[in-house]
């Protein structure tokens, strides 16, 4: 490596792990366990932690089927598919909540006649599991379909040939070979799900104990008192830098393939 490609390196580590470092360096230690225990702070993060599981389930129970026959068909349908599913990754967060909003709220195009059946899914907990899901899911597809295309069809045509039908070989032959992406998947989707705020608070608002997740309770706090916004902050730190840590350690076990 060139000497200058290690100054450009350090210059891009620096930019990533300095600031961080500047949220642990500047934390109000002497307050920090009152405002992390805290019943508002509690609330948010129970309330993140049980909407980004439930979302991560969905995730995993519709991203998987999509994830293979995105990885074993080419068509152009699909290919179109494909794109729309991923879009996620570079939509918007705002974008998608107003997305949501237009299609599961009173007035949206599908919320409407859920509302006239006496379903109302805009502004509640059911909402943030929805936007939650709705940026996290590509997360999944993405890995899935990805170590599906790299293991190819070999040892699912021996396992038709020896009798195993479409179910079986899907459950005893492909997902065992892509468990490890799988499980990184789900790790970064949860990941993504406990992180979301933009399409959270245009769609599901931002009431406490309901909606008002933790990075919402983030927001607010550093609105009126940046100071007070550190301690949850590290906590959401911390869950991400273990999630990280999770995720690279497996890669590195299983050769550095996602």
């Amino acid at each position: 490596m060139p000497a200058w490609a290690y100054g450009f390196a350090a210059v891009g580590v620096a930019l990533i792990v300095v600031p961080p470092l500047a949220l642990l360096f500047r934390s109000p230690w002497d307050s920090f366990v009152n405002q992390v225990t805290s019943p508002s702070s509690l609330d948010a993060l129970r309330l993140s932690l049980i909407t980004a599981a439930i979302s991560t389930v969905i995730c995993l129970v519709v991203g998987v089927p999509m994830a293979v026959i995105f990885a074993r068909h080419d068509g152009l349908l699909v290919r179109v598919l494909r794109a729309l599913v991923l879009l996620p990754l570079v939509l918007p967060p705002v974008v998608g909540g107003l997305a949501l909003l237009y299609t599961f709220g009173r007035l949206g195009i599908v919320g409407e006649h859920l509302h006239d059946a006496g379903i109302d899914i805009a502004f509640t907990t059911a909402a943030v599991v929805l936007a939650q899901t709705f940026v996290a899911l590509p997360f999944l597809v993405i890995s899935v379909e990805g170590a599906v295309r790299v293991v190819g069809t070999r040892y699912e045509e021996v396992a038709a040939t020896l009798g195993a039908g479409p179910t079986r070989t899907l459950w005893r032959v492909t997902l065992p070979l892509v468990a490890p992406s799988l499980l990184a998947g789900l790790v970064l989707a949860f990941a993504r799900a406990l992180g979301e705020f933009g399409a959270t608070i245009t769609f599901a608002g931002n009431a406490p104990g309901v909606t008002q997740t933790a990075p919402l309770a983030i927001y607010v706090s550093s609105v009126n008192d940046p100071q007070a916004a550190i301690p949850l902050s590290l906590i959401l730190v911390v869950i991400s830098l273990v999630v990280v840590v999770g995720v690279h350690s497996r890669r590195r076990r299983t050769g550095g393939a996602l």
